[in-house]
């Protein structure tokens, strides 16, 4: 036990010193590479009394340090709701984007590009993520409530995925439809954006994620327990003082908040919430405690290294950082799918 507790603790710091260096390394390398030098100058053109930033240092300022910080964030989103999610169902294969979270989050931002000025809907820096979060809401609860069993109300594994899948397909298909509808420009960032894509980033998109990302990660080790509790039935844990339908409905709407923010200004990225929780089980264990952690720092390393990638491979070019993520993802989602077949 306490050599486990020794393993999770060095995984953990690990994760945080990898974290902090793939930021440097995403801070420093793009389609501009910028030097130490460059980049203390950059910092330093802030305060009085130094001159006014060059075009190359407000790139540094304003493009790329908070993309790669938005990265970090969406990455620990993302990470924490694929636990959470796993942890709920009681699944290692089951994601935010397998349940519909990200495809419900990507019509209500694309109804908000699309339709917003049409339909008088409030602007502010809050109007976007709230349509996110609208969207994965209804198609969250849609999968959650198709899928369940008549006779007991609980949601198999196979029903959840089928009905994911169908959900997922429905959503698409609207928002295929609001590109055809949108105007040149809105169908091809709509494009792009169902992609998956950093390009966006700003300071204020930095701000609302960051407020998603870190309150969603303290309610989530808040309920830590009550999942581990989870983990052994929900006959179980209710023995144990545990209020599961309570305890599903706050995972849900946790989960739902942190990908759908994410989602709404960076498009869907998917398997990121997949791979991370499972990699952490086959190091440390299953305890809640530790995946929330880890997988906060670990889907904050990937997908930063995923962006790294993306902006590397093609450069000045970028790939959309979605098309990374599922190359990588797809096939580990398939070996999972074989060596879980016990599970259906």
């Amino acid at each position: 036990m306490i050599k486990q507790r020794e393993t999770r603790l060095g995984v953990s710091l690990l994760l945080a010193f990898a974290a902090l260096l793939v930021l440097g390394a995403s801070i420093r390398f793009g389609a501009i590479d910028f030097s130490f030098t460059d980049i203390a100058e950059a910092i330093a053109s802030i305060f009085p009394g130094h001159p006014e930033p060059t075009l190359n240092q407000r790139i540094f300022l304003e493009l790329r340090v908070p993309r790669a910080i938005l990265c970090l964030l969406v990455g620990a989103s993302l990470g924490v709701g694929g636990t959470l999610m796993q942890a709920l169902f009681r699944n290692p294969i089951v994601e935010p984007g397998l349940v519909g979270t990200s495809s419900g989050a990507a019509f209500g931002s694309a109804l908000f590009f699309v339709l917003g000025s049409v339909l008088s809907l409030p602007t502010g820096v809050w109007a976007l993520p709230l349509a996110a979060c609208l969207g994965g809401i209804l198609s969250t609860y849609l999968v959650f409530i198709l899928a369940r069993s008549r006779e007991d109300g609980r949601a198999s594994i196979v029903m959840l995925l089928l009905t994911g899948l169908a959900i997922n397909a429905l959503f698409m298909s609207a928002i295929g439809f609001l590109s055809y509808i949108a105007r040149d420009p809105q169908a091809r960032s709509i494009t792009f954006w169902n992609l998956g894509t950093l390009s966006g980033a700003s300071w204020t998109a930095v701000q609302i994620v960051a407020v998603s990302t870190i309150g969603g990660l303290f309610l989530a080790l808040r309920y830590a327990k009550q999942l581990n509790a989870l983990m052994i039935g929900e006959e179980e844990a209710t023995y144990l003082g545990v209020n599961v339908k309570r305890l599903k409905w706050i995972i849900l709407s946790i989960n739902v908040v942190m990908v759908a923010v994410a989602t709404a200004f960076t498009g869907v990225i998917s398997f990121v919430g997949l791979i991370v929780p499972h990699i952490l089980r086959m190091i440390g264990g299953a305890d809640n405690r530790y995946l929330i952690i880890g997988s906060a720092l670990m889907g904050a390393t990937l997908l930063t290294l995923a962006d790294l990638v993306a902006r590397l491979a093609l450069r000045p070019a970028e790939l959309p950082i979605g098309i990374v993520t599922s190359a990588v993802g797809v096939p580990i989602f398939l070996l999972l799918l074989r060596r879980s077949r016990y599970i259906f």
